[in-house]
Parts: structure tokens; C-alpha cells; sequence
């Protein structure tokens, strides 16, 4: 994803995406997420946050590697749904019902950057746990519409020509960003926002090692770019619900395809 700089601009123009890279080419997860959106499905079958939402708990995921078929992480309505270059959304519109913008310091574009009900209190604990730790982060973007991500993937690909916005930016249906599960996190200092640096900053580091606490993964690691389909992103947080979150860190797997047993996705089909 093209540089940092470039890439909180687009918040103004045309936003970034699923995993959001400001390596080399930009961001491909970054930007900002419309305020409103549509539902076209009932309320997400996940967890509540156990913080200050209210949200009744939903049960879980169980721990460990799924047994059952890849079609069981194909319902978006779910936090254990997998989205990737071969795992599209279905619809391809989809559009969560219960967005809000969590209760936590915004960063630029962060205004526009709502979660999942139940994501949403576990954003707000997962910043409140940093923040007593010495650590301020930031919320720089969480969901991204169908139609966001179609100005999004179109602005990279005049930038890039489409092979190369395919290796920074997901195109419309294949985001993580559309499930509403997923959040860029930065610092104040912005100086490695949605870039590679950030995993350098206490901030990058912070989340590294505690997110997993509150049910969120760093989804796009380092050596699983051919099982993912993206470059290393320490600021893209994916939320899949503490009991997976807290088994896939205790096991060292990080890969959500690895873990549930699906086939890897380093390009689109």
C-alpha cells in the first residue's frame, strides 16, 4: 500500500484495504468505512464483548482446528466466517445490521469507523487495557461497504494497474473489512500509520502481544503471506471471539485458514 502519507489521504479520496499495506504499495485495509449501513442479515451470531455493551453472549466458537465442512465459515453473519482472495462474501453486499462506532480515541477517518455491536466493546476494552499499560492507540478504520471498496479497489488499480492493486487492496466482496469484524488500530504520533513500521511501535507491539486477550488476532502475520494473500499488517486487527483467539496464540498458529483447516488463498481464483 502506497505510503502512510498517501494512505491518510484517502480518507478524503479513495480509502485503502483488507489487510490495509502501506509497505511498498499502500494499505490495503485502511481507510475509512461509510457511517450508515444497511443490514442484510440478522444480528451477528457472536459473542458479546464482557465489557459495557450489554449485548447477551453468544456461544463461541469451540477451540481447536474445525472438523466440519469450509462451508461452516462461509455465513457472514458469524465472527468465525473466513474472507479471503478465494473466499468471497455471500452476498457479495453484505452489510452487518448492528454497527456503532466504539467509545475509543480516533485517528484519522476513525469517525467513520464502526464495528459490530459486539466487536464494539471489545475495541473499547482492548484500547481501555493499553491505556492502562502506558499505551495509546487510536482507531483508524473498521467496516467498509461493498461500494466503499469498489472506489477503493478502483483508485489502486489505476494506481497500480490490476495485478498490482490485487497485491494491496481486496477487491469488492473478498473484504474482511465488509464483515464489520475487523479494525486498523494506530498510535497519536501517526508517524507509522498503516505502515510496516507500526509493528515497531508500542503500540504494534502492545497489540502483538495482548489483543488475543480480548478476542482479536493480528490477522495478516509475517511468513503467511502464501496462506493469507497479504504482506505483514501488525495495525489490522480481526476479531474471531477470546477462546479462539486465546487457542490460536497458546498454539502459535497464525493463520485464520490454518487454523480452521481451509485451504491457503495467496491469489484470487
Amino acid at each position: 500500500m502506497a505510503a502512510a502519507c498517501v494512505l491518510l489521504l484517502l480518507t478524503a479520496c479513495t480509502p485503502a484495504e483488507p489487510g490495509s499495506r502501506a509497505t511498498g504499495a499502500a494499505s490495503t485495509t485502511s481507510q475509512a468505512a461509510p457511517t450508515t449501513a444497511a443490514g442484510t442479515a440478522g444480528g451477528p451470531q457472536e459473542p458479546s464483548a464482557p465489557a459495557t455493551t450489554g449485548t447477551p453472549p453468544a456461544a463461541e466458537p469451540a477451540p481447536g482446528p474445525a472438523t466440519e465442512q469450509a462451508s461452516a465459515h462461509d455465513d457472514p453473519a458469524r465472527i468465525d466466517v473466513v474472507v479471503n482472495k478465494t473466499r468471497p462474501l455471500k452476498p457479495l453486499d453484505y452489510a452487518p445490521s448492528d454497527l456503532r462506532l466504539p467509545n475509543v480515541p480516533l485517528g484519522p477517518g476513525g469517525d467513520a469507523a464502526q464495528v459490530r455491536e459486539s466487536v464494539a466493546g471489545a475495541v473499547e476494552q482492548l484500547f481501555a487495557a493499553a491505556a492502562a499499560d502506558g499505551v495509546q492507540l487510536t482507531l483508524l478504520s473498521g467496516f467498509r461497504s461493498y461500494q466503499t471498496q469498489v472506489s477503493t479497489y478502483q483508485y489502486w488499480v489505476e494506481v497500480n494497474g490490476r495485478a498490482g492493486a490485487d497485491r494491496v487492496s481486496a477487491r469488492p466482496g473478498y473484504s474482511e473489512h465488509q464483515t464489520g469484524l475487523a479494525v486498523d488500530i494506530g498510535d497519536p504520533s501517526g508517524a507509522c500509520n498503516l505502515s510496516a513500521c507500526f509493528a515497531d511501535t508500542a503500540a504494534g507491539r502492545w497489540a502483538a502481544e495482548n489483543a488475543h486477550r480480548f478476542g482479536f488476532i493480528v490477522r495478516y502475520q509475517p511468513g503467511q503471506e502464501e496462506v493469507t494473500g497479504y504482506a505483514p499488517e501488525a495495525w489490522h486487527l480481526r476479531y474471531v471471539g477470546r477462546k479462539v483467539a486465546a487457542d490460536m496464540a497458546g498454539r502459535d498458529i497464525r493463520a485464520l485458514e490454518t487454523y480452521f483447516g481451509l485451504p491457503e488463498a495467496p491469489d484470487y481464483r
